[in-house]
């Protein structure tokens, strides 16, 4: 801490500079993400550079097949020879909490994770650009002369403007340093999370094109959809909840050595195979939210059962895939695979209930959005983060902004009072 009153002008600005800096560093790992997606589809699918084409998108299901074949092997063997070889990867968690991240280790597995999402792998893309991200955070401020505090604080702000970047969403990203790698919400963790973000954001738009990541048709709110928010916040958050135990349990049992070369593989080409029938589980899961979101009603009888009942179909299939592939040993995200889930949740749960209690408009655009808010406030356990990260994605959601806090109230407080239960047994 600055003694003198002539220091402290000093330590203001060295502290705003280093913050800068933090923020465009979010903002370069969230362009060599993107970036390295879009080479990787490009070369696997022949997409065009600047859109937000993926794995399952792509109208040859032979080409998806054996894009998931090439990534399971290529992964295999680059997560094998990582971890014999390189030094043990630090996780953006204990990167907070001041472990070093190892400059090569920590660059090739965020780049195998981008191998992976871009084939198809049926994992989130998030987590590289915030480990790029803290990782930037630490060269930033490693000879700056900062508190252990300041540190702590910036390579979160490092990791969260790395999502706040790719993603954009700013705000999102700002709420994710401080409610999730901080649990602190304070001036001294708000300000620069702020500051990161919009910084991070704004650098990436200079190359990722500005445009909506889930298109989704008017969310008006209703009686029904009201009362439908309050019923169903705690049956997602059931859900959440064991989509939770289910990833970190198999995470447990991912296979180590040379068994990875074996069952990674072989459980990407199962995906892929299941993904033949089933493309919109491939990916980075924004294929399963936008159709969820945009799935509308036949009619009250049996034929507007079918697109409900395929909802549910492709939610379970996306779990078990997702849960699958982390537990063969792929490194990657859960974030956007739990708005899949959920809106998919969501919107077979809002059918059946519009079957019930029928509402103004046929679509089930709501009801997925909701389902997609309330699920990732439970897989996160961060209720701001999910709902404002949500809203960000679609650009939609201000005016259902009731039933979604009323759901995701709902949600998070099933998952924090099984929580509170688990630890009372453990005790």
């Amino acid at each position: 801490m600055p003694h003198a009153a002539h220091a402290t002008p000093i330590w203001a600005v060295k502290l705003a500079v280093v913050t800068a800096l933090v923020g465009i560093a979010g903002g370069i790992a969230g362009v060599a993400v993107w970036l390295a997606l879009q080479l990787i589809q490009f070369v696997a699918f022949g997409y065009p550079f600047g859109g937000h084409l993926e794995a399952a998108d792509a109208p040859s299901a032979l080409n998806r097949f054996l894009a998931l074949v090439a990534a399971g092997v290529l992964t295999a063997f680059a997560w094998w020879a990582l971890r014999r070889w390189g030094r043990p990867t630090v996780a953006v968690t204990a990167a907070v909490g001041g472990k070093r991240m190892p400059s090569l280790v920590t660059l090739a597995n965020s780049g195998v994770q981008i191998l992976a999402v871009g084939l198809g792998a049926s994992i989130g893309k998030e987590v590289a650009p915030r480990e790029i991200g803290a990782w930037l955070a630490q060269v930033v401020t490693r000879r700056a002369g900062l508190t252990e505090r300041e540190t702590k604080i910036l390579v979160a702000c490092g990791a969260a403007a790395g999502l706040a970047a790719v993603y954009d969403v700013p705000l999102g990203g700002a709420l994710f340093a401080v409610e999730v790698l901080l649990g602190e919400l304070t001036l001294s963790t708000a300000l620069p999370a702020f500051a990161t973000s919009a910084i991070a954001a704004l650098v990436a738009r200079l190359a990722i094109p500005d445009e909506v990541l889930y298109h989704v048709p008017a969310m008006p709110m209703s009686p029904s959809l009201l009362v439908w928010a309050i019923v169903v916040g705690p049956v997602l958050g059931l859900a959440g909840v064991g989509f939770v135990k289910l990833t970190n349990r198999l995470q447990g049992l991912a296979p180590k050595g040379w068994h990875l070369l074996v069952v990674l593989p072989l459980v990407f080409a199962m995906v892929g195979l299941i993904a033949v029938p089933f493309p919109d589980i491939l990916g980075n899961g924004r294929a399963l939210g936008v159709l969820a979101m945009n799935t509308s009603l036949d009619d009250g009888t049996t034929m507007g059962m079918a697109p409900i009942l395929f909802l549910l179909v492709l939610g379970i299939i996306r779990t078990i895939t997702t849960s699958a592939t982390i537990g063969a040993g792929a490194v990657g995200g859960t974030l956007t695979p739990s708005i899949a889930i959920g809106s998919a949740f969501g919107g077979f749960l809002g059918g059946a209930w519009l079957l019930l209690w029928p509402a103004d408009g046929p679509g089930l655009a709501s009801f997925a959005f909701i389902g997609a808010a309330a699920f990732l406030a439970t897989t996160m356990r961060a209720p701001f983060t999910a709902l404002v990260l949500v809203v960000e994605f679609t650009q939609q959601g201000t005016d259902i902004l009731i039933p979604s806090l009323l759901a995701v109230t709902g949600s998070v407080a099933v998952g924090f009072v099984l929580a509170r239960r688990r630890s009372a047994q453990m005790a």
